[in-house]
């Protein structure tokens, strides 16, 4: 009866037609949000009515929103957003503490993902190893394929005054079972030539830079989504004039500190608990398909030890052969900046080429580089087992190569450095460690956040040869060590 009464009454005249019945609405926003459409099942939120909105978040499978976040949490937001302007009593029975939490948490992980993000604008490498900056070598690769490609038309062209106008029949079967020995070595050595132009492997970074100008328009989308939300929470926060990763932080630390006053109590055991999701370390927010167990903790002490033994040993062996180079006799400060570089490098180097792997199993398979279905996360979740599974004896001289060089190239004043030994070693230790660390079930990764401000007990450490008597850092001897936003070794600063 209610329902019919639903049906006859005309449409009002504040836009909520076809707003009025929940069972309507409720359907309309299932359809919605398996579309992955929230922001309009956000509008849709916003057009309902008090009795309404009471109704459908009473049958609203929140379960099911906060397993899509972080994309529903649009949604979720424009919900309790409502609900705190209703005025009637009793207020809708949800779990709002839970929901609270998990937007919360979320939305300090989406402003670290983005504050990580900014870092990926630095140099790129050339096809030669030189650091440069990414349109450059965009220009450079573009200007390569342009030249190839006009020496290929040009070959062509002259293959074509033989091959234009030739007799369909000439193509036939038979025709191409009869062709004698010279025809065929004509054939071989026109479509080698043609090969030799075109498939060479300095034409295939082309790929891979336009992947990393995708990858730095998605962060840069991220961060400016992520200072949207800051300037619609403050009004007064002036996110125009201010940097945007100083901003960001300050907003990730404040959620921080609420989350830690409301406590994980505040997550009770219940179907809307939502396991906590590892961040890797080129800063993204990415679900391996791996759980964590009795044994995942053990692999976890080996592996904070191993990157404590990298810097106590490993490090230590290697500043000590940087003393004995002449060249390098007084620049202390430039010799522990070398090493520090080599270690942060040799992460963020293995972790894109974790990702690089991924992708071109997904290209190798004809999966769609975006595609966010159940089959290509699976396959996306076998790969990285592979990775996992063979971290002991997959080949990484690539990425060392790719490390020395870098770093060779910025200190090219100082040839010394290209014939030591123990250098060498390191950067091998280095990346086969990083390596190992992104590719654990619960992917290891470094603090990014290298600002020279005060120190912080909880992710920073005093060397001890610092001024005990100023907190304010110096340097970065040695970087933070974390795994799903704890601190599992702090970094060693001067101050």
């Amino acid at each position: 009866m209610a329902d019919s009464r639903e049906r006859i009454r005309g449409p009002s005249r504040d836009g909520r037609e076809f707003l009025t019945s929940p069972r309507q609405v409720l359907r309309r926003l299932m359809l919605l949000s398996e579309g992955r459409q929230y922001r309009e099942a956000a509008g849709v939120v916003g057009r309902l009515g008090p009795s309404v909105l009471r109704s459908v978040i009473a049958e609203l499978p929140l379960d099911l929103l906060l397993e899509h976040l972080p994309h529903s949490a649009y949604l979720l937001e424009s919900f309790f957003t409502r609900l705190t302007t209703l005025n009637t009593t009793p207020k809708p029975d949800v779990p709002s503490e839970t929901v609270a939490w998990q937007l919360l948490r979320e939305r300090r992980r989406s402003f670290d993902n983005a504050v990580q993000g900014l870092g990926v604008h630095g140099l790129t490498t050339d096809a030669s190893g030189q650091l440069i900056s990414l349109h450059v070598a965009l220009k450079t690769e573009l200007q390569r394929h342009v030249e190839t490609y006009k020496m290929a038309i040009h070959k062509l062209e002259e293959l074509s005054m033989v091959t234009i106008n030739q007799d369909p029949a000439h193509s036939s079967h038979q025709r191409l079972l009869a062709i004698n020995y010279g025809d065929i070595q004509q054939r071989l050595i026109d479509n080698k030539t043609l090969l030799t132009m075109l498939d060479k492997p300095t034409l295939k970074q082309l790929q891979t830079l336009v992947e990393n100008l995708s990858t730095r328009v998605e962060n840069d989308k991220e961060v400016l989504s992520c200072v949207g939300q800051v300037k619609r929470l403050d009004a007064h926060a002036n996110v125009e004039k201010r940097p945007a990763a100083g901003l960001l932080m300050n907003f990730s630390r404040g959620c921080e500190v609420v989350l830690h006053m409301m406590g994980p109590e505040s997550v009770p055991p219940n179907p809307l608990a939502i396991e906590e999701v590892p961040v890797t370390a080129g800063g993204s927010s990415c679900s391996d398909g791996y759980h964590s167990d009795d044994s995942a903790s053990d692999d976890g002490s080996e592996m904070v030890s191993l990157y404590r033994n990298q810097y106590i040993e490993n490090r230590a062996d290697a500043l000590e052969a940087l003393d004995s180079l002449p060249q390098l006799k007084h620049a202390h400060s430039l010799k522990g900046k070398i090493l520090f570089s080599m270690i942060v490098l040799s992460f963020r180097l293995c972790h894109a080429m974790r990702e690089r792997k991924v992708m071109e199993v997904r290209r190798v398979l004809n999966c769609a580089l975006d595609s966010s279905s159940e089959s290509t996360l699976a396959l996306d979740r076998a790969v990285r087992h592979h990775l996992h599974e063979t971290t002991d004896s997959f080949p990484l001289g690539e990425i060392e190569r790719s490390v020395f060089n870098q770093v060779l190239s910025t200190l090219h004043e100082y040839p010394c450095l290209e014939s030591c030994p123990p250098l060498t070693h390191y950067v091998s230790a280095c990346v086969r460690l990083a390596w190992r660390m992104i590719n654990q079930k619960a992917p290891y990764y470094l603090d990014m956040d290298f600002s020279l401000g005060f120190l912080r007990p909880e992710k920073h450490e005093r060397h001890p040869k610092s001024d005990r008597r100023s907190d304010l850092i110096k340097a970065f001897l040695w970087p933070a060590l974390m795994q799903n936003n704890q601190c599992a070794f702090k970094a060693v600063v001067a101050t």
